[in-house]
Order: C-alpha cells, then structure tokens, then sequence
C-alpha cells in the first residue's frame, strides 16, 4: 500500500529500520512498502549519509534552469505592464522587441506567466467563442479603400459634461484618423472632424457605419445631412445590418480599448478627456503592435488617401435620357404633374429619373439608387 501522503517521514523511518533488521530481501520490502526498489536503495543512501534529516521531503525544482528569463528583462517586462496595463504579452513582447532590438525576448506564453506571478493579470472566466451570425462582405487589401465610424457611446465627465467620442479608422490598417469628444451627436459636429480629417487624410472609397444619428436617418434610403454630403464628395455609404454591430467587429475592439485606456474613470473635464484621447491614438496609431497586423504598428502600415477634398461640391452628372428634378425645401419634387415627396435633407439638390420599364422609373441621387417609382401609383418602392 503506498504511504500515507502527510506522514511520509515516519514511514521512510520505518523502511530504513526494518533494512537494518535484515529480516527481508529489498524487492520484498520495497514491495510491502509500496515503493520501488530505487527510491528504496535512494532512501537508504540518504539515511546513511544525512541520517534522519536525509528523509524529509525535497524540492523537485531544478537547482539550475537555463532557461530563466534574467532579472533585467524580467524588470523590462514588469515595467512595461505597469505602464501598460491593457496590453497582452504577445503586444508587450513585439513592442520591447522594437524598442530593444538587441535583446532576446522570452515566449509571450513565459511573459504571461510572470504577469500573472506578479499579480498583474486578472482573472476571468473563460468564454466560448461563438461565431458570428453575419459578417460584411466587402474584403479590403489596402488603405482607404474602407474607414469606419461610430460613437463610442456617452458619459459624463468629472465636471458633469457629457460627452460622445466620436472615432474614425481605417479598416485595413487599423490606423486610428480621428478620436473626438463632441458634445453631442449632431451632424455640423461631426463634420467638422470628418472635414479636418479628409483634409489631412484625403478621401476613402467607402465609410462604414451602423444606423445611428448623424449617420443615418429615417428619410428615403436612409440619408441623413451627413451621408448626404460624403455622397456629393465621392465617398459611399455603407451601412451594417440594424442590430449586428460584430459587422463593424474591429471598430468595436478598438473601442473596447479604447475605453479601458481612457474612460476608467472619466476625466475631470471635457479638455483633460481631449488630451486622453489624443494620447491614446498616437500610441495605438504609432507604439502598440497589433495582432492582426502581424505584431507590426497601424502607424508603419498607413499612407493617406491621394484623393483630395474637393473645394467646391461637385454638381452630379446624369445621363441625357434621366429626367433631371430639382428637390425644393419641403423635400417635394414635381414628376408627371404629380407632387412627390423625397426627403428634405435633399432640398435644393437635383435628382435623376431614369425609365427603367414602362411606367417604372429610378431615382438617383449622384450614383446612389435612391427609390423605384411606378407612374400608375405613384407610389415609391425600395
């Protein structure tokens, strides 16, 4: 029977008394006390050379290991952590990597277990990654082909201010355009920042956002003042399904850094907040390795847009066929001697019927599809 686990001391003691007693072979010993003829001849050497104190129980630790991270990358690391509290290994280890190209890394696996033995790592329950409902279809392969958008949404600072970051980023690259405290989610706002960024970014092809206000509103085709002008200016619209946010998946991360990085708690004011923001997009942008990036920076990987914003709102071009109507201020065009309503964000803007069946035409507005009208009804359809 093996030894009882809490008094193994007495029963080695017993083993070596009954050895020095000769009454038994060592195998047949070894064998009533459950152990094997090794550990046996093992305990017996020990006895004789340390007596009763070569019985206690040893480490199994090795006494050298050669693969021990030195106490200096171990400092680097910690340091690193501290000041990074968000970062995972793989992140730190490509970071010091780049800030000390002459040191060896340990294994970012290594690294999270000194993480966690300094107490730097919270606990948290695993959970199963399910996979997503749905996903946007558009594939993008370099920058400016695609940006996101979104609010990251509300909260009051510490003087009882609220405010709505408004966060811009280009979905190749990660690279971080804009991260603005507004005080609202209003469209003149928001442009404003859209505005200084294409004027320092120049244009995407497309901007990606959910359904949300400034971006999105109930009039046709969903146009809000916003989509309105990023279409006169050449830039699509696209716009995720109502209720899957996992469609703008990266933005969504971000933002989750972003408010572990800044919001936890809330600044004082509205301008310390600014400040926040300002320094957590230069170090996403330009210091933090990105997993999907290959551990490289957004910043490494960026160049901006070649197209320009325009000065002037360029008028749209439609072909000599359409029927070119201009949207007056109660959002009405006249069609057919008809009164058709559109929507008022497009007042004063000219739209394009074209025929596209008998007695069935399309409105346009630049290239975007706006609605189907059939002449019989007069009715419009999506």
């Amino acid at each position: 029977m093996p030894w009882n686990h809490t008094d193994r001391e007495n029963e080695r003691l017993k083993f070596v008394a009954t050895v020095q007693e000769g009454l038994y072979k060592m195998s047949e010993l070894c064998a009533r006390f459950g152990i094997s003829r090794q550990t046996g001849y093992t305990l017996l050497h020990r006895y004789e050379a340390e007596g009763v104190c070569g019985l206690q129980d040893r480490s199994r630790a090795p006494k050298h290991c050669p693969h021990r991270v030195p106490e200096e990358i171990q400092t680097l690391l910690l340091e690193a952590r501290r000041a990074h509290p968000f970062w995972g290994p793989k992140t730190i280890v490509a970071y010091l990597k780049g800030k000390h190209p002459k040191v060896t890394m340990p294994a970012p696996s290594t690294v999270g277990d000194l993480f966690t033995r300094a107490g730097l790592v919270e606990p948290r329950p695993r959970r199963r990654n399910w996979s997503h409902p749905g996903k946007a279809s558009i594939e993008v392969s370099e920058p400016n082909q695609l940006w996101s958008t979104d609010f990251k949404g509300q909260f009051r600072t510490g003087d009882g201010q609220i405010c709505y970051p408004l966060t811009i980023a280009d979905a190749h690259t990660r690279f971080l355009l804009a991260c603005d405290g507004l005080s609202s989610t209003a469209h003149l706002p928001a442009q404003v920042v859209f505005e200084r960024v294409f004027r320092t970014y120049g244009l995407p092809q497309m901007i990606r956002s959910d359904n949300g206000v400034p971006f999105s509103s109930r009039a046709i085709a969903g146009l809000s003042r916003l989509s309105v002008w990023w279409t006169q200016i050449g830039i699509k619209h696209d716009r995720i399904e109502p209720s899957h946010p996992e469609q703008n998946g990266s933005h969504e991360r971000m933002h989750r850094t972003l408010k572990k990085g800044t919001l936890l708690p809330p600044a004082p004011n509205g301008q310390v907040q600014q400040d926040r923001f300002d320094f957590f997009r230069e170090e996403f942008d330009w210091e933090r390795p990105h997993h999907a990036l290959g551990m490289r920076t957004p910043g490494s990987l960026y160049t901006a847009s070649t197209r320009e914003l325009p000065e002037r709102v360029p008028e749209p071009e439609y072909p000599g066929h359409c029927r070119v109507r201009r949207v007056r201020a109660n959002g009405m065009v006249r069609f057919r001697d008809q009164e058709i309503f559109l929507s008022e964000v497009l007042m004063g803007l000219n739209v394009a019927f074209e025929e596209v069946d008998d007695g069935v035409w399309s409105i346009y507005f630049y290239d975007l599809l706006l609605a189907r009208l059939d002449e019989r009804t007069f009715k419009l359809s999506g």
